[in-house]
């Protein structure tokens, strides 16, 4: 037991340094600006609409959906590897000490997201439904109470099933989150109490289930690799991760745009640069996201000075992502044999990423114009965009 105890904690140790040493590089001085501009923006927004919003909004409805989501998604975080289905085998009755602190760390660790959900929903409860001090506070406790019901059914589930349909479970966890949260808010204590007596009577049956099973070693080990490999896979956005190699896939529906790199050797970089961003997923998807999340803020937030502050903020993101990800990386290349031009790298990552952005811009105003129509206001959003793109580009080094 001891020695389990032994292997978390040094486990846990490399996991922390892992986070350190990625966080630093993403909540760098260049993000750290985009996070302060797009909290800003989307704080204003809710401030505003909180002035003006109608006394029958579904308060009670929205909060207990959004926060039963995220209340929900409870993986448990186990820090397990390959070798463990082989070592862990012999002590597999003495599993519950390392189970155990791995299960507490989830909780902690996991916590956070829905208690910021809660903190930002209390003036919307407090102003538009009317909720006191005391039944926001019942609200929290609620939360602790039911993340940790919600990670250990999710455990029990994943145990007894060995990761089979797992969704189907975070359906029903949520629902009856969901349930239990609104007849909360709206009072409605009665129903409450028939959802956790449902609740806790869906947790022991999992519970009985996963006695009569041994641990599924490589289904936790699945779920750790690929929990890793998203946040390896989100870093790399920032600096080289050796953990990953990045995916290409040929989309041979964008074959066109290998038209604005004629065959001259003037333009070899370019099409090299080119060809990189459109097969490298990682690359591709980045901007596909980044382009995305302008589109939804242009549309949805009412305030164009805010709208302006949002999509200014996304262009100044994937300029420095891109730029930094395209330039990174100093592996050998078979262009380096031939005789081009020194810097010709560099120019040709500025002009694609003007290219890529001006793009960018003409697809946030093309929905404006579907959308609002001709407003002054708004079209200064794609401008604005293509304005801190060039700054940018200009500004931030290599």
């Amino acid at each position: 037991m001891n020695n389990l105890r032994e292997v978390w904690s040094k486990r846990f140790l490399f996991y922390i340094n892992e986070l350190q040493k990625y966080l630093k590089y993403i909540i760098s001085g260049h993000i750290a600006i985009v996070i302060v501009f797009v909290i800003g923006a989307a704080g204003y927004t809710y401030s505003e609409w909180l002035n003006t919003a109608p006394k029958d909004f579904p308060a009670f409805l929205v909060v207990s959906f959004i926060v039963s989501i995220l209340i929900a998604l409870s993986t448990p975080v186990t820090l397990m590897k390959k070798a463990d289905s082989v070592y862990f085998l012999p002590l597999e009755t003495k599993l519950g000490e390392y189970l155990k602190h791995a299960l507490t760390w989830t909780f902690f660790s996991s916590i956070v997201v829905p208690l910021a959900a809660l903190v930002v929903s209390i003036p919307l409860l407090t102003r538009v439904a009317g909720s006191t001090s005391g039944e926001i506070l019942y609200f929290f406790g609620a939360i602790l109470i039911w993340k940790y019901w919600s990670i250990q059914t999710e455990f029990q589930y994943r145990w007894a099933s060995n990761g089979k349909n797992v969704w189907v479970d975070y359906f029903m966890r949520m629902f009856l989150l969901f349930a239990g949260l609104y007849f909360l808010l709206s009072g409605s204590y009665l129903f409450l109490l028939a959802v956790v007596i449902i609740q806790v009577l869906y947790l022991i049956a999992w519970k009985r289930k996963k006695a009569e099973v041994p641990f599924p070693f490589d289904h936790f080990i699945e779920v750790e690799q690929a929990r890793m490999m998203r946040f390896y896979r989100f870093a790399n956005y920032f600096t080289d991760v050796p953990h990953i190699q990045g995916m290409t896939k040929r989309r041979k529906w964008l074959d066109i745009l290998y038209k604005l790199a004629p065959y001259e050797q003037k333009n070899t970089q370019f099409y090299l640069v080119l060809r990189t961003f459109i097969r490298t997923n990682d690359y591709f998807y980045l901007w596909i996201r980044l382009t995305a999340l302008a589109i939804v803020g242009a549309i949805f937030i009412p305030f164009p000075i805010v709208a302006i502050i949002f999509t200014s903020a996304l262009s100044f993101a994937t300029v420095i992502q891109l730029r930094q990800s395209l330039s990174s990386g100093y592996e050998f290349r078979m262009d380096l044999l031939f005789p081009i031009n020194e810097g010709a790298r560099k120019k040709a990552i500025n002009r694609l990423i003007r290219i890529i952005q001006l793009i960018q811009a003409i697809l946030v105003l093309v929905v404006i114009l579907v959308q609002a129509g001709v407003i002054m206001e708004l079209i200064l959003i794609p401008i604005m965009m293509i304005i801190v793109s060039e700054l940018t580009l200009r500004v931030s080094k290599l």
